[in-house]
């Protein structure tokens, strides 16, 4: 058996020349991993439906010494999707790390007396369809370059059960199961995987946190406190990094703990 060397611990953290886009990366959660790929050294892409936020986030980015970009990317127009990695590809040559961060849906509000079909459909387009098109646009530059790791945002809702919650939560628990499926047709060049919040410190859940329900969410939090984006981000770029190289087709939630239902 060969002797056992370790890397340095530096060597498993750096992203020095790499390539990262990360979608939904203006605010919130994709800015703060764009920020700490962009102290690993990637070089950063922001591609956001909001243009304007992603030429702010890249202003921050570029302050720790790595090159960025931001491209507007309506990640329901397959256009956006095929013209944003032309666009990072002839800027930058390659992408090596995909960030699939941007999403959204209805949780909360899917009544099923309510809504229709078309509701349901656009979760499954925003968190499952959308990623899934950029991992095939993106995996043959990873695959070429010889590094590639792929990280989705998921959510606890994929695996708690609440009502109103159908539609977005089942096309959550379908990224799990989908990135457990890649990882067979991605590897060996190319890691996937996914992090699945807790309640998150972000503009949407600030605008309807109160006391009581805080209060409410940390009843079954071991670690008692809601999330930052920065907790969150800490994660994506354990996955992004070296460190995780043997890692791939996993969720792994990060929620203090426990979980923040209102139950």
């Amino acid at each position: 058996m060969p002797e056992f060397k370790p890397k340095a611990f530096n060597e498993l953290f750096d992203l020095s020349g790499k390539v990262a886009v990360v979608t939904g990366g203006a605010n919130g959660i994709g800015k703060a991993t764009a920020l700490r790929l962009a102290q690993a050294g990637a070089n950063i892409v922001i591609a956001d439906l909001k243009l304007e936020d992603a030429e702010t986030a890249v202003k921050d980015i570029k302050k720790h010494g790595v090159q960025a970009l931001a491209v507007e990317c309506n990640i329901l127009k397959d256009d956006d999707l095929v013209g944003m990695v032309e666009k990072v590809v002839a800027e930058f040559g390659t992408i090596n790390i995909l960030i699939n961060n941007a999403g959204g849906g209805g949780g909360g509000r899917e009544n099923p007396s309510k809504i229709s079909v078309d509701d349901i459909r656009r979760d499954f387009e925003l968190n499952v369809f959308s990623g899934w098109r950029l991992c095939q646009l993106c995996v043959p530059y990873m695959k070429e370059s010889g590094y590639g790791s792929i990280v989705f945002t998921t959510s606890m809702s994929s695996i708690n059960k609440s009502p109103n919650m159908s539609g977005y939560a089942g096309s959550k628990a379908a990224v799990n199961h989908m990135v457990a499926n890649l990882a067979h047709d991605f590897g060996p060049e190319v890691r996937i995987n996914a992090v699945g919040p807790g309640a998150t410190r972000t503009a949407a859940l600030e605008s309807v946190l109160t006391l009581e329900i805080e209060e409410k969410m940390l009843a079954h939090t071991p670690i008692k406190r809601l999330g930052e984006a920065d907790d969150i981000a800490g994660a994506m770029l354990y996955f992004a990094s070296p460190v995780s190289n043997w890692v791939s087709g996993q969720t792994l939630f990060v929620n203090g703990g426990g979980v923040q239902t209102l139950d």
